[in-house]
């Protein structure tokens, strides 16, 4: 048995105990929920683990027959079965016990910030197609994302796109994003056909519940107003409903104009402020995690580069872990899963 596996399954027997004992000691009229619910979610490892030592004792046994020239072709045979049968248990048991502790963030919703970087118009573009992606991808998931603040220009482009996503495990699936997204193609004005080079930004933060939030003060706030801008008809730039707020203390500022009512854009904004403030400390807190984990994290900067899209060559790779697919029209289509999926095997086994 693996050292690292047999101290999981050690610390997990002795968890299992505590459970046990405790809940024995309830009545019908103290039902714990989530005490029963972990319980026999260990007890199910706890029998896979029953079932690896059992087929080990059994290979074991094998040994003493090894010897005899009768039984030897049996024993060979048998012993190719069980080898198998607890490669297969090991497997499952790695998975189980060694795999990262769940995100107690990873049900939480999300807000989604897309930033065009160097490149111009072209960044700009590359924003609308990520946002595109991002909403094809949500429609596959049956998730609801809903527009909260934007900064269009003449290209049929963004500088900015910042929305919020509603649904099961969608941090969960999108935490990742964050980072660096660099395009290579040629640019439809490029009459030399040469392959120009643009990046965008683009955070995830959690949407904290309001229990958890932090509490601003209001002397640590800027607020002023503005006329909104892009469509929205004959309420666009008559009244000062879009809302600015800066954080003093850190230098934050969460723009939202979606509403026509300045109260509820300054409600969103406050919320949108108070999760990138809550997204901020957790950071600080994970200064001390692996440096192989840190990397994978990134920090949600430009620099960071974490995926190339080649539309020259339909590829996209992932520069965290070097992995290339070539089907970028079918990831811009919103088949992302591709492209998660392994991330996250990828980041639970290392």
């Amino acid at each position: 048995m693996k050292k690292n596996l047999k101290l999981k399954f050690n610390k997990l027997k002795k968890r299992l105990i505590y459970l046990k004992n405790k809940l024995s000691t309830n009545d019908n009229n103290n039902f714990n929920y989530k005490l029963h619910k972990e319980y026999y979610s260990l007890l199910k490892i706890f029998n896979i683990f029953k079932n690896y030592i059992k087929y080990n004792n059994e290979l074991k046994s094998l040994i003493y027959l090894k010897n005899d020239k009768e039984l030897y072709s049996l024993v060979k045979e048998e012993k190719s079965k069980l080898i198998k049968i607890i490669l297969e248990l090991e497997h499952e048991l790695e998975h189980i016990l060694l795999s990262d502790k769940k995100d107690k963030n990873d049900n939480l919703n999300v807000y989604l910030e897309i930033y065009a970087g160097t490149g111009g118009n072209e960044a700009s573009i590359f924003t609308s197609d990520l946002f595109k992606m991002y909403i094809k991808y949500c429609e596959k998931k049956k998730w609801k994302l809903e527009l909260i603040n934007f900064n269009n220009n003449n290209c049929k482009g963004y500088k900015y796109i910042i929305c919020k996503i509603k649904g099961k495990n969608v941090y969960k699936e999108l935490k990742f994003e964050s980072g660096g997204h660099r395009v290579q193609r040629i640019p439809k004005t490029e009459s030399k056909g040469r392959i120009h080079t643009s990046t965008c930004l683009v955070a995830v933060t959690p949407v904290i519940p309001d229990i958890k939030l932090p509490i601003i003060k209001s002397q640590d706030i800027k607020i002023s107003t503005f006329k909104s801008s892009g469509a929205g008809g004959q309420h666009v730039n008559t009244t000062d409903s879009a809302v600015r707020i800066i954080h003093i203390p850190t230098g934050i500022t969460v723009e939202c104009q979606k509403e026509r009512s300045q109260h509820k854009n300054k409600s969103k904004a406050l919320k949108i402020l108070k999760s990138r403030i809550y997204n901020l400390e957790i950071r600080k807190r994970n200064k001390k995690i692996s440096i192989n984990k840190k990397n994978l994290l990134g920090s949600g900067y430009r620099n960071d580069r974490h995926r190339t899209y080649n539309f020259v060559q339909n590829r996209v790779t992932d520069h965290r872990i070097n992995l290339n697919i070539y089907s970028l029209d079918r990831i811009l289509d919103g088949n992302l899963d591709l492209l998660i999926n392994l991330f996250l095997d990828y980041f639970n086994k290392n």
